[in-house]
């Protein structure tokens, strides 16, 4: 039997969302008002490191509308709340308390120290300014090596070190490769380079902010979170509430990038205030607030080690990582370079590896996801020291990626970390991007423009990416002792009339859930997609679930809808079978119709949904209803992999970078929906060629961001970028039914190595061999400066790469 039904699973449909989200005509947290509503507006430190000797809030007290103002005193009488952390890595990680409000000391510009709860938002504001605080400047510590240098100032008195954890892995020791000093001992080529990973800003649209209301028997809240499931246990976890008293709705919310996992010291601070108070409370951060106070993203230093021979094969690998923390343990945020840890070695097969991160507290911003979550760390320093290698070895870098790459034939896969990449095909990845990218001609063009010694040179860069996504089996996230696991819930509801409802735990914050999931389930139902609602967001509706974030959303959330999909099926199939008088086992189904094998008689599962309704004539001991639910827990990540080039052109007189044209073949599995697989790359790729040329959070010497408005911290336009050239190979993933893996970080993570060797490629004949994230004008023309200028030829922005090599291979 053929149907005649289109498939929905492949087409491009435009999103359902997108007629609301686009306009704005929708329920974001900050519209959200309520009867006899309050705001509240936090004074932050304005310094980075100061004891605290008081706080006179009296002034403020008698301000126009205001209703209460608080110190942590009040909020917190016995300094017992601190924020959640769910990850310690190791058995011996510190964690100092981030409380909801600073008591006796701020670890960091902006943390907050008070709080005033008015009638409006603009009288809340104005009252911080008469409260008068005596702060007691202390020494700050800023930077990796500084804060781990012998007699540094402490973040934290109490814990007598700022280094929070080192997490080693080694893949002798684990049994899964050899011994990496024993490679590089042994290597003919061996290259040394440091690599930074400068500090970024989330800058998600829409501010962070949270409305409670304590007056019905729960207390609701509205936050603009990715995570509300989250959110909700944690709440209840840190404050003793019952959990089944508190309701988390996260509405339509205005981007995330990681920056909206956390669980907010604001959150906790409404609810504090909402359950005092007995009213509805609302906060909303201003932009400024944003930039300085919702957690930073990357800040790593990356000593990388790889050994080689001289024809090109990659015999080891030595990663020697600091992360930045920032003053405080975020959400998430330890296990952060962990998540790197695994993807070093990338789509290459090194025999031995080495991997250390020392995490190091400041008295700065705490950092903690954000888009790729350590994977773009890893791809970035794997693919320019693979560029490195191929400069030192005088071999094509595409050349050289190839010799070193796992081969189609050669998937399933076990790396030297010991993960299982399941299915990838780099080769056809890599053949098609090449088309379309022109590379020989692109290089014979860089050729005649060095010849001819051209002000404007031209660099190609190249990234062959692949990252572990689809977080996570639980069972490995137990392994790493993170404090959850990585399964998702959903349910799907047939009404009466046929028509469908599906409850995912997947929150989304733009990804376009509702139209996938919606285009998923007409299929496996052959119900119409205008006739699918999506519900999310809401802990009472979707009462289980893992969230959002790790591009895990299709290809764990998505499982759970066909797996809840498939049980409906199920119980169709049974009471068809028994309207229809027939075995179970005779019905064959397809396009929304039961039918009898080898005859026309049938029933569609409308028709079965309103039979199952009424109950009027169900088989013996069946329940009158369809409606199922399934959660997934997936076996192994999933692997999407890709081929980015870039080609640069580089003033070397003025130093500007200018994208001439950038093409990336992805291959992220099956394809629910085209268009919103290109807008997650066309997002992802704006993210990661901000990062290599335009963003960068900077810290004065007292700690106070120096980028805090959009005026300092660089953003790109949409005329800052080019045309990207963007198309897919299609490996199905074999972990899950539908063979999809992620995609909302792969651009992110591809991108900002291909921009940054293509930058490198077009200098390097000019002495240069790194130039530190962002490619600023100033960076670039510094580099060929001193490239030009430097005796020993060799030119390299700070914390570049670290020395030649000599004959024996040795770093000089």
């Amino acid at each position: 039997m053929t149907s005649t039904i289109e498939p929905e699973v492949g087409k491009a449909r435009t999103r359902k969302e997108d007629a609301r989200l686009i306009t704005g005509r929708t329920r974001w947290t900050d519209n959200i008002t309520l009867p006899g509503m309050l705001h509240v507006a936090i004074l932050r430190s304005p310094f980075a490191h100061a004891r605290i000797n008081s706080v006179d809030t009296s002034a403020a007290r008698d301000m126009p509308g205001v209703v209460a103002v608080y110190t942590a005193r009040d909020l917190d009488p016995d300094s017992a709340i601190g924020m959640p952390c769910a990850w310690p890595i190791t058995p011996d990680m510190k964690q100092p308390r981030r409380p909801v409000l600073a008591a006796d000391q701020v670890n960091f510009a902006g943390e907050g120290v008070a709080v005033v709860v008015a009638r409006s938002k603009a009288e809340a504001a104005d009252a911080l300014e008469a409260i008068d605080v005596d702060y007691e400047e202390l020494p700050v510590v800023l930077g990796l090596e500084n804060a781990l240098a012998e007699g540094a100032p402490l973040v934290h008195e109490e814990l007598g070190t700022n280094k929070q954890a080192t997490w080693v892995f080694d893949s002798a020791e684990a049994g899964t490769g050899e011994n990496v000093e024993e490679a590089i001992s042994s290597g003919e080529v061996v290259l040394r380079r440091r690599f930074r990973q400068q500090r970024l800003v989330p800058a998600f649209m829409e501010p962070r902010s949270v409305v409670v209301d304590p007056t019905g028997t729960q207390i609701t809240m509205w936050s603009a979170t990715q995570v509300p499931h989250i959110l909700k246990t944690m709440t209840a976890l840190t404050l003793g509430i019952p959990e089944h008293k508190l309701r988390v709705i996260a509405p339509d919310v205005g981007g995330g990038f990681g920056g909206k996992i956390a669980v907010l010291p604001e959150e906790t601070m409404a609810v504090l205030i909402a359950q005092r108070l007995g009213k509805p409370v609302k906060w909303t951060e201003t932009r400024s607030e944003a930039m300085q106070t919702a957690h930073h993203g990357r800040d790593q230093i990356q000593d990388i080690t790889i050994s080689a021979t001289r024809d090109g094969k990659v015999t080891g690998l030595k990663v020697e990582l600091m992360a930045d923390m920032g003053a405080y343990n975020g959400l998430v945020g330890p296990g952060v370079p962990i998540l790197g840890a695994f993807m070093f070695n990338a789509i290459y097969k090194i025999p031995a590896y080495h991997f250390a991160c020392t995490n190091v507290f400041t008295n700065t911003t705490l950092t903690d996801a954000y888009r790729g979550a350590g994977r773009p760390e890893a791809t970035f320093a794997i693919e320019r020291i693979m560029d490195e290698l191929a400069a030192e070895l005088g071999m094509d870098p595409l050349e050289l990626r190839e010799k070193n790459w796992i081969k189609h034939e050669e998937f399933p896969f076990t790396t030297v970390c010991g993960l299982t990449y399941d299915s990838g095909n780099y080769e056809a990845a890599t053949a098609k991007a090449k088309e379309l990218f022109d590379y020989e001609g692109l290089r014979r063009e860089q050729r005649e423009r060095r010849e001819r010694n051209d002000p404007v040179q031209l660099g190609i860069g190249i990234s062959t990416f692949t990252e572990m996504c689809g977080l996570a089996p639980s069972r490995v996230l137990g392994s790493l002792d993170y404090g959850a696991g990585g399964w998702e819930h959903a349910a799907v509801r047939v009404l009466p009339t046929g028509k469908v409802e599906v409850v995912t735990g997947a929150s989304a914050h733009g990804q376009g859930h509702e139209t996938a999931w919606s285009q998923i389930v007409a299929d496996r139902l052959g119900v119409a997609f205008e006739d699918i609602e999506v519900i999310h967001g809401d802990t009472q509706s979707s009462h289980k679930g893992m969230d959002t974030y790790g591009s895990r959303s299709l290809a764990v959330g998505g499982i759970a809808v066909v797996k809840a999909a498939e049980k409906v099926v199920d119980k169709a199939r049974t009471i068809a079978a028994h309207l229809l008088e027939c075995s179970p086992d005779d019905l064959e189904f397809e396009g929304g119709k039961f039918t009898v094998r080898g005859t026309d008689t049938s029933t569609t599962i409308q028709d079965v949904a309103f039979a199952t309704f009424a109950a009027h004539n169900l088989p013996e001991g069946m329940e009158p209803t369809l409606d199922s639910e399934a959660v997934f827990d997936p076996e192994n990540f999933s692997f999407p992999h890709g081929t980015h080039l870039c080609a640069a052109e580089v003033d070397t007189e003025t130093g500007r970078v200018r994208l001439r044209s950038y093409v990336c073949v992805d291959d992220v599995g099956k394809v629910v929906n085209p268009l919103i697989v290109e807008g997650q790359v066309h997002g992802g790729l704006a993210q990661g060629i901000a990062q290599a040329l335009y963003e960068e959070a900077v810290f004065d010497e007292s700690g106070t961001l120096t980028t805090g408005t959009f005026a300092d911290y660089l953003l790109p336009s949409a005329a800052d970028l080019p045309s990207f050239v963007t198309d897919r190979t299609e490996t199905a993933a074999t972990s899950n039914p539908l063979g999809v893996k992620g995609v909302g970080e792969a651009g992110t993570i591809a991108s900002t190595p291909a921009v940054v060797n293509a930058v490198v490629d077009a200098v390097r004949h000019l002495g240069v061999n790194d130039i530190e994230m962002p490619c600023s004008p100033m960076r670039v023309w510094s580099a060929v400066h001193r490239g030009r200028t430097d005796a020993g030829g060799v030119g390299s922005e700070a914390g570049g790469g670290l020395g030649s090599i000599d004959a024996s291979g040795g770093a000089q």
